[in-house]
């Protein structure tokens, strides 16, 4: 091939840019046709009543969620159903990001890669999970239960749909724990013997990180913090094994 013939890096570039663009647009496409079904069936306030369940079942016999602003009632389903047609489309848009990755990692690269890839998409996911099936419901009963009875309890609905977010991102960040232990460890930043000899500190660290993002009660703090204490030491456990199926067979 001659020279006028050999690809320029500028074209490679371009090609490259081309690509990244083409699966950007495919990723929105599937979290579209989600979202398009979600809207159809079970439809947006479904989807918001189906999410508002623990705290409904918390309130006293009778009792409703409020709206304080004039869009709300429209706008906060919306929106819960816009996350769930992400959440639902997560691994569509990890399998283009994946593809996109793919064609530049050597055999042993792509071992590291699609397991991670999976591990903490299938983690975060079962992080939110979590803290809808096992915690919510304990949380809300704990915190109604100190309610005076001149009050009555009636949440608005933006206000909820805010704090139902920061506990599924802080449950679903939480569960990637193994993930970041078995990085570390397989980059090289710290080593296993290390990361076994710090586990006092890290259960300290689980408690003040689950005092922090959590409601001041204890029955979510220990909710968040006893999970990262065992999800800490599963990544212990598999740090080893991931580091030997994805070593460089000429290292």
């Amino acid at each position: 091939m001659s020279d006028h013939d050999s690809p320029r890096p500028e074209d490679s570039f371009i090609s490259h840019l081309i690509e990244l663009r083409d699966r950007l647009m495919k990723a929105c496409i599937g979290i579209g046709v989600v979202c398009v079904i979600l809207f159809i069936w079970p439809g947006p306030p479904r989807i918001y009543d189906f999410l508002a369940a623990p705290m409904m079942a918390s309130l006293p016999a009778g009792a409703k969620m409020i709206a304080t602003g004039v869009t709300s009632p429209f706008l906060v389903p919306m929106k819960v159903t816009l996350l769930l047609a992400f959440i639902l489309a997560l691994p569509w848009v990890l399998y283009q990001i994946w593809a996109f990755v793919a064609p530049g990692l050597y055999a042993h690269e792509k071992r590291l890669v699609l397991p991670l890839v999976l591990s903490s998409s299938l983690l975060f996911v079962g992080g939110v999970a979590f803290s809808y099936l096992l915690v919510f419901g304990r949380v809300f009963k704990f915190i109604n239960e100190f309610a005076p009875t001149s009050i009555t309890v009636a949440p608005d609905i933006e206000n909820y749909l805010d704090f139902v977010i920061t506990m599924c991102l802080a449950f679903g960040t939480a569960f990637e724990v193994p993930v970041v232990v078995v990085v570390l460890v397989r980059i090289g930043v710290v080593s296993l013997e290390k990361l076994k000899s710090v586990r006092r500190y890290v259960i300290v660290g689980a408690f003040v990180i689950a005092a922090i993002v959590t409601p001041p009660d204890v029955v979510s703090q220990f909710s968040l913090a006893v999970p990262m204490c065992l999800l800490y030491e599963l990544g212990l456990l598999l740090a080893p094994v991931f580091v030997n199926a994805t070593r460089n067979p000429e290292a």
